[in-house]
């Protein structure tokens, strides 16, 4: 099944509109097949305050992108390396947390998001640091019991970048950039990035009217120095490109292929939730794809605009950037774009040639 760039014109088409409906500020999209690439498109500004056009190489705050990208890829790298099992207690590695310390919630229950810990806390709004926002995290108990039911849970996965680095022995940015950015040679995505506010997508507007850029957009992760296990990671479109072309591949370095299988494939049957290992699966209720992919695909989101979907079993990938949060927190546009986009690759895909 074949997927061939003359047959994807409506890509661009369908960025262009939705920047001119105005729901969207800017765009970045790259769509492939296996390690080649075979469309690019760039669309609208950067920073619409400062009318700063979009560019190729423009760098996004991923916000929950991170999860998959950066928090569930450094787990799995360490599960292959044989420094922690998936069905290990959270408490063996934290055993002064209340939230995991009966022993009940395992690794796996916060990759699948099946820990029974809740959605969110806006920790930011009472805490003062880092040190209390953990030990308030800490303190958070599971809203019902582990395994039971899907929760899509940020808490879970703060957790679960703070189990990264006692393992890892080191702060979460640093294990993923030893274990899975520096390895898979995503030169320009990180936690806490450096460089001129011109390197980056603008996210929301502060009260004085000016934009959060290069600054990440979530409070709780802002709060925490930009380093969580929920969000914080930065990265462009071919970054992002390189990443998904490696996760559909056979190679096994960094984590092992069998294990990515897994990872994208369904953990979570029977309770009300399809997710593998970070991922979303086709028909969970944070699934982006339509219906119009395969069972084998999967895919993620980002507050901020961010989306990126893959399907191991063709090769096919998706990778796409708005800046839709600097229009504010209206993400009707921008689901539109999902959908418009994904169901667009697909009918293509499955086009015969």
């Amino acid at each position: 099944m074949p997927v061939t760039p003359d047959r994807l014109d409506r890509i661009g088409v369908l960025l262009g509109e939705a920047v001119g409906g105005g729901g969207i500020p800017g765009a970045v999209a790259m769509i492939g097949e296996g390690s080649v690439t075979l469309g690019r498109w760039t669309a609208g500004l950067a920073d619409a305050t400062a009318g700063r056009p979009m560019q190729a190489d423009t760098v996004f705050d991923l916000a929950s992108l991170t999860k998959v990208v950066a928090t569930t890829t450094v787990t799995l790298a360490l599960a292959g390396r044989g420094e922690l099992k998936l069905g290990d207690p959270v408490a063996a590695y934290l055993p002064a947390s209340r939230a995991c310390g009966d022993g009940q919630v395992t690794i796996a229950h916060l990759l699948t998001h099946a820990s029974g810990l809740p959605d969110s806390r806006r920790f930011y709004r009472w805490c003062g640091s880092r040190a209390e926002l953990l030990r308030d995290l800490h303190r958070t108990r599971p809203d019902e019991p582990p395994g039971t039911r899907v929760a899509y849970s940020d808490p879970g996965f703060m957790v679960l970048g703070e189990v990264v680095a006692v393992v890892a022995r080191e702060p979460l940015d640093a294990a993923v950039r030893r274990l899975v950015t520096g390895p898979l040679g995503l030169t320009a995505t990180d936690f806490r990035p450096n460089g001129p506010a011109q390197r980056f997508a603008a996210t929301e507007c502060r009260a004085d009217g000016t934009a959060w850029t290069g600054t990440v957009h979530d409070e709780n992760a802002r709060l925490m120095g930009g380093v969580a296990g929920h969000a914080g990671l930065f990265a462009p479109a071919a970054d992002l490109a390189r990443f998904a072309a490696w996760w559909v591949g056979a190679d096994d370095a960094v984590v092992p292929a069998a294990l990515r299988r897994a990872a994208a494939s369904c953990q979570t049957e029977g309770l009300g939730g399809r997710r593998g290992y970070g991922w979303a699966c086709p028909g969970d209720a944070f699934d982006i794809l339509g219906g119009r992919w395969p069972p084998t695909a999967v895919s993620h989101t980002g507050f901020t605009g961010t989306s990126l979907a893959l399907d191991p079993a063709s090769g096919v990938w998706v990778v796409l950037l708005t800046n839709a949060v600097h229009a504010g927190r209206d993400a009707t546009a921008v689901k539109a774009l999902r959908r418009a986009v994904h169901e667009a690759v697909w009918v293509t895909a499955a086009t015969p040639p």
